[in-house]
């Protein structure tokens, strides 16, 4: 190193450079201009001095630089070699861009006998602390020192001192009291080891002992075994109930696996509750237990007629179940290939018409247990098929829960009003449902937190859905749909009279001896009271009408019985609130009397048209969707290109059409409405009003043909309600006439049409003569 009293300065944040060591530096800078001005003008030497905390030292060390270069980060450093302690005066100039100082060297007095005896403790405490590391290379090179200073200036490598310690022991030139500090950190530092060391051994020791705890657990409870001794409330009564269980083969030997790893668990560890939990449900569940079935035909089907009137369609589908289990059963074909011969059936139609009720029937006309399972709002595929064990409060689908509740595995399980599933980001439960009522693999159904095959085969399904086109294509494959269509008048009446009377009498504490009602009185409720295919409301105004008369009872102290007939209704349940209209609609031309389905069963849907003066054009609205409209488009084409076929007048037609369909608030939508459009229209271009005893439906096309539609004998029975006779349906409908109460078809003449000219012709009031022609 030159001699020379200034030299440029390295002032270094990263670390603190004592006497002795050699370490890289990262170069800034200012660090880089030192660098270059040491190795042009001082032959690579340079004062590095620490900077903490934006603080400049007095004391540095005069250092050799060894090499320039990158770190394995790419950054640029240089390599120096401390060699001596100096202390820094003030700034010089200097060549370059380096900060230049003076420094004078700090010599450390002769070492005596304390200053070596200090050093060979604090080398002892060193290598002790060495040695538990294993540096055993580090440990030679200390063991190799003598020189007192050297040895304590080795402590600016020790990772457990700070920068502000290593800063102290920089500007302590003292030995003796540099060593003195350093044994001091070092016997800290120890003592902080020891304590870490001896919480890292009684944690072992502590896992050591859970161990030994389980073995002894696991010694102890063969002793038990052995010697014939229960241990409540354990694994042992786990094991002992799933012994004692009559469960099937793999059933039993899954059950038997989770109680191996009961018995393996610690009491403290979270997956005991979850084996626990998932053994109790296993165990609860009726695995081989059933019920048997009723096999009385007749029987049966005197149970179905006393609970609901009509629904025929229904009752002969389970008298037909019951007539071919029976038989089975009496050959010995309970269960073949595995597949057990249970039956999915969908109930479709409006709400109101029994149902829900029908699924209790069923259950108590074959024996059977009943449970009911809404799906009305259902979002979450695991309400379904259950959750995985693992998650916090995991339980089974409601599937399983209902074979649980019920008892038995060949319940009536009621799936009710299965149209409502939706779907979010949970999943979807129709998808879920797709192996539950799949006849072909419902039998090993598996639940995700049973993880078990359950068969469901046996099991007889009812589900309940207002709107088929709801249900989703793929799920209204695997049942049998079943469609219960509206009441007639006579029916309703007939409910009334037999089942919703009675019923209404025993809440209202009255007898018949109390009130009777007439037919002209119940006729009357279910004609111009109620608009509705069920008889919900039905019941609502009879229990309004016995709560009128149960106040006049109250009122007088001998009271006479109460008969309450046809002109007496409007003091007990108010004024009618539906009135035939069709007369009064259609009194103008434009205005024709359309058939339609909705949710709530069949409607009368009246379209009007009007022409005013401007461009051809078509105006629509009512809130209607896109079929509608493409139907409407379809009527006026037609209607413009045979106006001679339909004996109108053409040019009526080339004015600014508008279409319109009442009660806006509700979306209409369908092609069924096409004919009636298509009437509509002729009745404006040629004035002539439609009749008002006629309705009609039907799809059109655009030459003229009726295509068939669906829903006729729910249209039929809103036609009935309105008060018209005469129906046009579709030549290919005719079919369906089947379906259709008879009194319907005394009430109502059905007129099948296959060409909407034909259709409008005999729709149409006949045109007004001329009175020159008449006379």
């Amino acid at each position: 190193m030159a001699e020379s009293s200034s030299l440029p300065v390295l002032f270094s944040t990263e670390l603190v450079v004592l006497p002795g060591m050699v370490v890289p530096i990262e170069l800034d800078e200012a660090a880089r201009a030192a660098v270059d001005a040491a190795r042009a003008s001082s032959d690579g030497a340079l004062i590095v001095a620490p900077r903490l905390d934006d603080r400049y030292a007095t004391f540095g060390v005069a250092a050799h630089i060894v090499q320039v270069g990158r770190l394995s980060s790419g950054e640029p450093a240089a390599v120096v070699r401390a060699e001596r302690r100096v202390h820094i005066g003030g700034g010089v100039s200097g060549p370059g861009a380096a900060l230049w100082v003076e420094y004078e060297p700090v010599d450390a007095p002769e070492a005596g006998d304390d200053a070596r005896e200090l050093a060979a403790e604090y080398k002892a405490l060193v290598v002790s602390t060495l040695q538990r590391r294993d540096a055993w290379q580090v440990i030679d090179a200390i063991s190799q020192l003598s020189d007192p200073s050297a040895i304590a200036d080795t402590a600016g490598y020790a990772a457990y001192l700070s920068d502000e310690q290593k800063r102290l022991l920089l500007e302590t030139p003292d030995v003796e009291e540099r060593l003195a500090t350093l044994i001091g950190w070092v016997k800290d530092h120890i003592a902080e080891v020891d304590v870490a060391d001896k919480i890292a051994d009684d944690v072992r020791e502590g896992v050591d002992k859970t161990q030994r705890e389980f073995l002894l657990k696991q010694q102890l409870a063969a002793i038990r075994k052995e010697l014939g001794e229960d241990e409540p409330d354990g694994a042992d009564d786990y094991r002992t109930r799933v012994e004692a269980a009559d469960l099937p083969d793999d059933i039993r030997k899954a059950a038997e696996r989770e109680v191996d790893r009961l018995e393996r668990s610690s009491d403290q560890s979270p997956e005991t509750s979850w084996i626990r939990t998932w053994l109790d449900t296993v165990l609860e569940l009726p695995w081989k237990t059933k019920t048997t079935d009723s096999t009385d035909v007749d029987a049966a089907r005197a149970v179905l007629d006393a609970d609901h009137h009509g629904l025929d369609d229904v009752k002969d589908r389970i008298v037909e179940y019951l007539a071919v289990r029976a038989r089975r059963a009496e050959r010995g074909l309970e269960v073949v290939g595995g597949r057990g011969s249970g039956a999915v059936l969908v109930l479709a139609g409006p709400p109101g018409v029994g149902k829900t009720s029908l699924g209790e029937s069923v259950a108590r006309t074959l024996g059977r247990t009943f449970v009911r399972v809404a799906l009305g709002g259902v979002h979450d595929e695991a309400e379904i098929r259950g959750h995985r064990r693992t998650y916090v409060g995991a339980l089974p689908g409601r599937i399983v829960r209902a074979i649980k509740e019920a008892g038995s595995m060949n319940p009536v399980v009621l799936l009710d009003e299965i149209d409502k599933v939706g779907s979010d980001f949970r999943g979807d439960p129709a998808a879920a449902l797709l192996e539950v009522l799949d006849p072909a693999q419902n039998h090993t159904f598996r639940d995700h937190y049973l993880d078990l095959d359950l068969d469901l085969s046996d099991v007889l399904f009812l589900a309940t859905a207002n709107v088929v086109e709801q249900i989703p294509p793929a799920l209204l494959d695997r049942m049998e749909l079943v469609t219960i269509d509206g009441y007639t008048e006579d029916d309703k009446v007939a409910i009334a009279r037999d089942f919703l009377l009675p019923r209404q009498l025993e809440r209202a504490a009255l007898t018949t001896d109390e009130i009777t009602l007439t037919d002209d009185a119940l006729h009357k409720i279910a004609a111009d009271y109620t608009r509705e295919p069920g008889v919900r409301q039905l019941e609502r105004l009879l229990a309004k009408a016995l709560r009128k008369a149960a106040t006049k009872l109250a009122r007088v102290e001998r009271p006479e019985p109460i008969t309450v007939d046809e002109p007496d209704l409007k003091d007990f349940i108010g004024r009618p609130r539906f009135t035939p209209e069709s007369s009064e609609r259609t009194s103008v031309p434009g205005v024709a009397t359309g058939l339609a389905v909705t949710g709530l069963g069949g409607e009368v849907l009246f379209i009007e048209a009007n022409a005013t003066d401007g461009d051809a054009s078509l105006k629509l609205t009512g809130q209607l969707g896109d079929v509608m409209k493409e139907s409407a488009q379809i009527a006026l084409s037609y209607a413009r290109s045979h106006a001679e076929q339909l004996g109108i007048d053409a040019a009526r037609l080339d004015d600014a059409i508008h279409v319109h369909i009442p009660a806006g608030a509700v979306p209409k939508d369908g092609p069924s409405a096409g004919v009636t459009m298509v009437t509509a229209l002729a009745s404006l271009a040629s004035g002539r009003p439609v009749r008002s005893d006629v309705g009609m439906t039907g799809e059109v096309t655009l030459n003229g043909r009726v295509l068939p539609i669906g829903g006729l004998k729910q249209k039929l029975l809103a036609a009935q309600r309105a008060g018209l006779t005469t129906v046009f349906v579709p030549q290919r409908n005719e079919p369906d006439l089947d379906d259709v109460p008879a009194e319907i078809l005394d009430a109502i003449e059905v007129r099948p049409m296959t060409d909407v000219a034909e259709l409008v012709r005999e729709a149409l009031e006949p045109a007004a003569v001329p009175a020159a022609a008449a006379a």
